[in-house]
């Protein structure tokens, strides 16, 4: 088994469900007593959010290539990343650590690519859905078109995000929120929703709505050890 460097408190909400699921999938696949060989740097999320607000994004990258090569020192042989909107600098990772970062768009791609589906909408943070990394890989690795809500609705599931859900708060109003968001993306014609953001998933899950979602901490965390597990 490969040793996974996890990039992860951001936020340490949704870090603990990717350790959580990444050793559930290691002992779900080789039993007994097994569990996944990882490495957790997480970083303190108050400066992370304070220059992703800032829009210090050539800082951002410093620091995240900075504690993935700390990882690679520290025997990592493979990269991930347990967020959605920092995948933005996943390539520069790649390239300055010499290690295989697994872009959970890329996973998500297959997941949805399985189901056969041609156009899904995607929920996350104002920087990942409005950013093009999402768009560009689907659309060129899978022929898969990508939708976003409007602004209005943009502002309003980034709020959540950073007021509530990386503070582990859920609330029925803010479910309500999201959920209308959902059901007016699939009047307009999304097959599936990507919950492009780690913490989505402490909120809404496959029973609150009708259409297809694509969790992407469990995909991008089962993915992990699945690559983990290949021969050398």
């Amino acid at each position: 088994m490969k040793k996974i460097g996890m990039l992860g408190g951001m936020s340490w909400e949704s870090s603990l469900e990717y350790y959580r699921i990444m050793n559930e999938e290691v002992k779900s696949i080789l039993g007994g007593t097994h569990s996944a060989n990882c490495l957790l740097h997480s970083f303190d999320f108050h400066r992370i959010e304070r220059l992703q607000h800032e829009g210090n994004w050539d800082e951002l990258t410093r620091v995240m290539i900075h504690e993935a090569l700390n990882l690679k020192k520290a025997g990592a042989e493979l990269i991930v990343i347990c967020t959605n909107t920092m995948h933005l600098m996943a390539d520069a990772i790649e390239v300055a650590t010499s290690l295989p970062v697994l872009h959970i768009a890329d996973v998500t791609g297959q997941a949805i690519r399985q189901e056969n589906l041609k156009k899904v909408a995607l929920l996350g943070t104002r920087f990942t859905m409005e950013s093009s990394f999402y768009r560009d890989l689907l659309k060129e690795r899978y022929e898969i078109e990508l939708m976003i809500p409007n602004e209005e609705d943009r502002q309003r599931i980034h709020d959540i995000i950073y007021d509530e859900l990386i503070f582990g708060i859920t609330t029925d109003e803010s479910r309500l929120i999201y959920t209308r968001i959902i059901e007016s993306l699939q009047v307009a014609g999304a097959e599936g929703v990507i919950l492009g953001c780690t913490e989505i998933p402490l909120l809404i899950q496959q029973q609150h709505v009708s259409i297809p979602l694509f969790d992407t901490t469990y995909i991008h965390a089962t993915a992990a050890v699945r690559k983990a597990l290949e021969q050398q």
